[in-house]
C-alpha cells in the first residue's frame, strides 16, 4: 500500500466520529480494547441533525454510566399530537404508556452536536481521543489469510499507515469503508425533498410535544428543542419539478398556508432527499459497517441515530469478546446476523410509512385527506386504554428488538416473550448490567442451594430479585443475560446448567471468568 515507512498499530480502527463511531470507541475503551477513531472532519458536528434518543438508547447510556450528562441537556417529551393541517387531534401520552416498560419513557430530544460532545468528553476521560482531519484513502487485508487490515490515512502532515485486527466503518451514508470493500448499498432514493430547520419563536403548534401533521400533499413533524418556541421542523414539499431547489422562503410559505405554523428566525435550514438503503452485508472479513454506513432511511419515527448507536453497542461487545475473553472467531458472525435484519425491517417499515406520507397514488392521498381526519382522532382517544399500546411504545422505543439466540430458534422462527430480547425492566434489575459481563438472573424466592449448584457449574455472576414487576419475566426461572443486556436463554433450576451451557456454546463463549453469588433486594 505504498512506501510508507512507519505503521501505527491498534486492535480496532473506527472510521467515522459521529455518534455511532464515538459510542463504539467509548465502549471498547471501557472494555479495555485498544481502539483508534479517525474522522475527516475537523471536529464534532455543529449542526443539530439527528435529534431524538429513544428509551433503549437511554438504557444503553445508563449502562455505560453516561446518562446523567445526557439527561442534564435533554428535553424530555412525554406526548405526541397528531393532526391534519391546522387541526390538532389531541395528545397521545407516550410517556405514561411507556412508564412500566423503561426507566426512560418518552422521547429525549438532544441535538446531535451535543450528543457527540458528550461522547467525545467521555472518550477522553477514558484515555482515548479522536484523530481529526484524517481521511481514509486505502483499506486492504494485511495478508492473504485475512489476519488483519491495513489502512492508509491522509492527514495534515501527510499520509500515515495504520494496521488493526479489525476495522469498523461508521463513516456515514457515503462510507468510504463500504466503497473500498465493494459492498453494494441496495435500495432507492425518494423523489421528494425533505426540509429541516431549527426555528425560534414558533407559533401554531401544540407546545412541548411532538406534532405530527398530515396534509393533502404535504407532511410536517416537529420536535421541541427548548422552551419558548424553539422547535425542529421537518417537512415535505411537493414540487412540479423534482429537480427544483427548495428555498427556506418556499418552505416558510408552505408552513403558514397549509399548517398555520410561523416562526421568527431559523438558526439552521437545509434540504435533502430521503434514501432507503441497506448494505448487502455488514461484515466483510475483518471489516464491519455500522450506523448510516450500513443503513439509511426516512427520519419518520426518529429511529436512525438510535439504530446506529445500538449497532455500536452490539458490535463493541462482540469484538471485545473475541479479542479478550476467548470467544471463538465465528462469534463475529453474530453482529450481521442480529443487526442487519433489524435494519431491513426498519427500512421496510419507514419506506412504507414514507410512501403513505408522500405518495401521489389515489390510496395515499385518500389516507392523508380523509382517513387521517376520520380515524386518527378516534385512535388518539382510545390508544392509552388499548392492551396493544405498550407494544406500540416498545416498537418505537426499540425495546422490543429481537435476535435469534440459537440455530433451532432461527429454523422454527418462534419468537419468545423474553429470550432473544433486551432484558425487561422490573424497576430494580438494570443497575447490575453496568458490570458489562455475562450474568445469571433469578426472579422470585431462590433456592440458594440450587443457585450455588448452577453458578458453580457456570462460574458466572448471579443476581436474584424478589419480583418481576410489570415485566413479562416469569418467577422461579433462571435467565442467562449477555453483556449487552439481551437474554440468551431461560430455564428452570433443574435444566439451567444444561440449557445455559448450550446457549453459551451457541454464542461462541468458551468459558466464564467469574464466580459470585449476590442477593439483590427490590
Amino acid at each position: 500500500m505504498g512506501d510508507l515507512s512507519a505503521t501505527t498499530r491498534t486492535e480496532v480502527l473506527v472510521v467515522g466520529a459521529g455518534p455511532t463511531g464515538l459510542l463504539l470507541a467509548v465502549i471498547l475503551a471501557k472494555l479495555g480494547i485498544d481502539a483508534a477513531i479517525v474522522d475527516s472532519k475537523s471536529g464534532p458536528t455543529r449542526e443539530s441533525r439527528a435529534l431524538v434518543l429513544q428509551a433503549r438508547t437511554m438504557e444503553i447510556l445508563d449502562q455505560l454510566d453516561m446518562v446523567d450528562p445526557v439527561l442534564a441537556e435533554t428535553v424530555t417529551v412525554t406526548a405526541a399530537s397528531p393532526g391534519f393541517e391546522r387541526t390538532s387531534f389531541g395528545r397521545v401520552p407516550i410517556g405514561r404508556i411507556g412508564a412500566e416498560v423503561s426507566p426512560f419513557p418518552g422521547l429525549h430530544v438532544l441535538e446531535q452536536s451535543k450528543t457527540e460532545r458528550i461522547l467525545v468528553d467521555q472518550l477522553e476521560r477514558l484515555g482515548g481521543s479522536v484523530l481529526w482531519n484524517h481521511r481514509l484513502a486505502g483499506l486492504a487485508d494485511q495478508d492473504a489469510n485475512g489476519m488483519g487490515v491495513e489502512a492508509v490515512l491522509d492527514g495534515p502532515e501527510g499520509r500515515i499507515r495504520m494496521s488493526a485486527a479489525y476495522c469498523v466503518g461508521a463513516d456515514g451514508a457515503s462510507s468510504m469503508v463500504r466503497k473500498l470493500r465493494g459492498i453494494p448499498f441496495e435500495g432507492i432514493t425518494n423523489e421528494h425533498t425533505f426540509y429541516v430547520s431549527d426555528a425560534h419563536g414558533v407559533t401554531g403548534l401544540e407546545p412541548e410535544v411532538v406534532n405530527i401533521r398530515f396534509g393533502t400533499d404535504d407532511f410536517l413533524i416537529t420536535f421541541p428543542m427548548a422552551p419558548g418556541g424553539h422547535d425542529r421542523l421537518l417537512g415535505t414539499i411537493r414540487l412540479s419539478d423534482v429537480n427544483e431547489f427548495v428555498t427556506e422562503d418556499a418552505a416558510r410559505t408552505k408552513l403558514a398556508r397549509v399548517f398555520g405554523v410561523g416562526y421568527d428566525v431559523t438558526s439552521w435550514f437545509s434540504t435533502y432527499r430521503i434514501s432507503h438503503r441497506v448494505a448487502a452485508r455488514f461484515r466483510d472479513g475483518r471489516v464491519f459497517l455500522a450506523g448510516d454506513a450500513g443503513h439509511v432511511h426516512s427520519p419518520i419515527g426518529a429511529q436512525g441515530m438510535n439504530t446506529g448507536l445500538q449497532d455500536a453497542h452490539n458490535l463493541a461487545f462482540t469484538l471485545a469478546a473475541v479479542l479478550r475473553t476467548g470467544e471463538v472467531f465465528p462469534a463475529l458472525d453474530r453482529y450481521e446476523a442480529e443487526r442487519r435484519p433489524v435494519a431491513l425491517r426498519l427500512v421496510s417499515t419507514t419506506d412504507r410509512l414514507f410512501s403513505i406520507v408522500t405518495g401521489s397514488s389515489v390510496r395515499s392521498r385518500f389516507i392523508r385527506r380523509r382517513a387521517s381526519r376520520l380515524v386518527v382522532p378516534v385512535v388518539v382517544g382510545v390508544v392509552p386504554r388499548l392492551p396493544g399500546a405498550r407494544r406500540i411504545f416498545e416498537y418505537l422505543s426499540q425495546t422490543r428488538i429481537h435476535y435469534w439466540m440459537s440455530a433451532d430458534a432461527r429454523i422454527t422462527r418462534h419468537r419468545g416473550r423474553v429470550v432473544g430480547r433486551r432484558l425487561q425492566w422490573t424497576g430494580t434489575n438494570f443497575d447490575v448490567l453496568r458490570s458489562l459481563d455475562w450474568q445469571v438472573h433469578f426472579y422470585g424466592t431462590v433456592d440458594r442451594r440450587q443457585a450455588v449448584r448452577v453458578l458453580s457449574a457456570l462460574r458466572l455472576p448471579f443476581h436474584s430479585f424478589p419480583t418481576v414487576g410489570a415485566s413479562r419475566l416469569s418467577p422461579d426461572r433462571f435467565y442467562l443475560v449477555r453483556p449487552d443486556g439481551f437474554v440468551a436463554a431461560e430455564a428452570t433450576g433443574d435444566e439451567a446448567i444444561r440449557v445455559f451451557r448450550s446457549a453459551l456454546a451457541e454464542q461462541g463463549v468458551r468459558r466464564a471468568r467469574h464466580a459470585r453469588v449476590d442477593t439483590v433486594s427490590g
